[in-house]
């Protein structure tokens, strides 16, 4: 190094002109890296110079490990962009300039050191083929200064501290988004506090759904219809907004912020698919909530291998008849329209025979869940995620009307569902990193309140690291999730980016989750206590929407062209 760093750092906190070159300088050097790892793993799935999905499945560690690194990379490319803008419009604070210098810090060391994939899992360089020469890319002197000095005690217990002076703030740290954005961030946040906080714990506990109540008042604020064209009766906002309202009902109550998710798909699937009729019937009465629609898609003995489904949709006169079984069906029992994947052509065994119907059935009720004919259900027990319950569902020649298939024309299912999926999981991670604010939340509020040998819990160092790092890594995820919001808006493919957010930001969640019970102690395996809640909540995450492996693995293929 040209010095020993210490003219660079004041207290905890390396001095502002400084952090933000030392950061700028960082980003080549990863990008170099990414670069080489592509190379490397690119020789190891293909044949003939096309990559091999056989050799991607054989060599999962590297390829997975490649969709890591590459989130990484973006993640602090894009905390390079939000600093920079912050520092541009001068509200770059100490606050910002912490979180900023400790995620560098953090994610530089691990890119060198190890990538926490999940806590049993971690990705270093060599499994991804690269040598101790790739990694002496890493020892530049920006990157030596920023693992050395960046994430810090004394940087993590500064961060507390900033955050126990300004608990008033909704996030901690500038979200670098714009004032109207935060406007509706506010209203969603003061809905929590009053209509969902008090009450999601004995909804979780009591196994209960949302109360009609909950629903309805979100669908008077738009909730619906967020991101629905005005001439359907929606606001026809962007896909940032969607984000804000589903991080704060999020960190309200997953459930909640979960409530729209199916809107939210049935509605990308008739405006991307649905003929002029179908938009006309169907998105205002998903944006008024007047039709509430629930996605089924999932079967038994299928999970993400969606190609293989086998329930099927014969001809019946100019209708059809489902007959089939499905599986982890979420608000199954009072919805009013199902988003129904299924088999119009007997002789495929692939995705090509697949055809998507908006297929119409009757709420039920405690007593009678499922009362349309045709088909019968049962609900599947759960740790977390409650307020909409899952549900098994059978079919038996339940009838779908004929111009109730998408489109108007078979064999389009599988293709118009891959349409959804970057809205589905920008959305996804948006919940995740509202689930993560809630245990920063409860985590951080009890420990201020609970005294430990004469003091509070979050005066112990590795307690109040926790609580930093869990700020850190929220604020990681959230640039993240907003950059492909921003893609998805601009009408440019971000599967890719949509996919990064949501691996990162539920891996954050559990993170969050865990570390926030570890505070607790044996209160926080106490039923009593909401963090345990929130511990069940996350899990989901890595889950639906995707599972972490599934989602690894789409972005290695995308990364590797």
């Amino acid at each position: 190094m040209a010095h020993d760093g210490q003219d660079l750092i004041m207290g905890s906190q390396i001095i502002l002109e400084d952090l933000l070159k030392l950061t700028a300088e960082a980003l080549p050097p990863v990008d170099e890296i990414l670069e080489q790892a592509k190379t490397s793993v690119r020789a190891l799935v293909s044949v003939d110079g096309r990559v091999s999905n056989g050799l991607v499945e054989a060599n999962q560690t590297a390829a997975h490990g490649l969709a890591w690194l590459a989130t990484y990379a973006q993640a602090l490319n894009q905390m390079q962009l939000w600093a920079e803008k912050l520092n541009a419009d001068g509200v770059f604070g100490e606050t910002e300039q912490l979180i900023h210098q400790i995620a560098f810090g953090e994610y530089l060391w691990q890119i060198y050191g190890g990538i926490q994939m999940n806590q049993g899992e971690i990705l270093r360089l060599h499994d991804m083929g690269l040598g101790q020469d790739a990694q002496g890319g890493l020892t530049t002197p920006a990157i030596q200064q920023l693992t050395q000095h960046g994430n810090t005690q004394a940087a993590r217990t500064r961060l507390v501290e900033l955050m126990q002076e300004q608990s008033a703030n909704i996030t901690v740290g500038r979200s670098g988004l714009d004032e109207e954005l935060e406007m509706i961030r506010e209203q969603f946040r003061r809905y929590a506090i009053d209509k969902v906080e008090p009450y999601a714990h004995e909804w979780h506990l009591k196994d209960e759904l949302i109360p009609m109540e909950v629903i309805n008042e979100l669908a008077e604020m738009g909730v619906f219809g967020l991101t629905i064209p005005e001439e359907f009766g929606g606001f026809g906002l962007s896909k940032a907004s969607m984000c804000v309202v589903s991080e704060e009902l999020s960190r309200g109550y997953i459930g909640v912020g979960s409530l729209a998710t199916r809107s939210e798909i049935a509605a990308e699937l008739i405006i991307a698919g649905g003929t002029d009729e179908q938009k006309a019937k169907w998105l205002p009465r998903i944006s008024s909530a007047e039709t509430l629609p629930t996605a089924v898609f999932t079967e038994p003995n299928t999970g993400s291998d969606l190609g293989s489904l086998r329930t099927r949709a014969v001809k019946d006169g100019e209708d059809y008849r489902i007959t089939g079984n499905k599986t982890w069906i979420t608000h199954a029992a009072r919805t009013h329209m199902m988003t129904l994947l299924a088999r119009t052509d007997p002789n495929t065994t692939d995705y090509k025979g697949l055809s998507m119907f908006l297929a119409e059935k009757t709420p039920g009720d405690d007593a009678n869940p499922f009362p349309t004919d045709g088909m019968t259900g049962g609900e599947i027990e759960v740790l977390g995620y409650r307020g909409m319950k899952e549900y098994e569902l059978a079919f038996d020649g339940f009838h779908v009307k004929g111009e109730n298939l998408l489109g108007g024309e078979e064999g389009k299912g599988f293709k118009q569902l891959m349409e959804t999926f970057e809205s589905a999981r920008i959305q996804t991670a948006a919940r995740a990193i509202g689930v993560a604010q809630s245990a920063l939340d409860i985590s951080m509020q009890y420990a201020i309140d609970r005294k430990q040998f004469g003091k509070s819990l979050i005066n112990f160092p590795r307690v109040s690291s926790k609580l930093a790092m869990m700020a850190v890594e929220i604020m990681v995820a959230r640039q993240l999730t907003y950059f492909s919001a921003f893609e998805k808006d601009e009408g440019r493919r971000c599967d890719v980016e949509a996919g990064m957010a949501k691996l990162l930001g539920a891996r954050v969640a559990w993170a969050a989750a865990d570390n926030g019970l570890q505070i607790h102690g044996g209160n926080g395996f106490a039923l009593e206590y909401k963090i345990s809640r929130v511990l069940c909540d996350a899990r989901i995450l890595n889950i639906f929407e995707g599972a972490a492996e599934i989602q690894a693995q789409v972005i290695a293929r995308r990364v590797l062209g």
